[in-house]
């Protein structure tokens, strides 16, 4: 699965135009995770606890996204996009978006 932000594929021509596919998660924060975050902001810096857990709802719903355009066919997405959004106090939604398309050799 090829996966670009870009509205072309170098070197692939888009065959069929499938649409748009999209993947999600919400994620809520952890007491254990808010405590080490809680000391890091006194003291400053990156807030690794919160890092990480970005980091994992970004791939969970990236293989969300790229399982709906295979099970609809694509074989890429172009457009990919992200979104967060507040679902909660405490919790977020991580959505990853793009157009789902049938791409060949140019």
């Amino acid at each position: 699965m090829i996966v670009t932000s870009c509205e072309n594929i170098a070197g692939k021509r888009i065959v069929r135009t499938i649409g748009l596919v999209k993947g999600n998660t919400i994620r809520a924060r952890h007491l254990g995770r808010d405590i080490g975050a809680l000391l890091r902001g006194i003291v400053g810096g990156e807030i690794k606890e919160y890092t990480k857990l970005m980091a994992e709802s970004r791939e969970q719903a990236f293989d969300r996204m790229v399982n709906d355009a295979e099970s609809k066919g694509g074989n890429a997405i172009i457009m990919t996009r992200y979104s967060t959004s507040a679902v909660m106090s405490g919790a977020a939604e991580l959505l990853a978006y793009g157009t789902a398309v049938v791409v060949e050799e140019a």
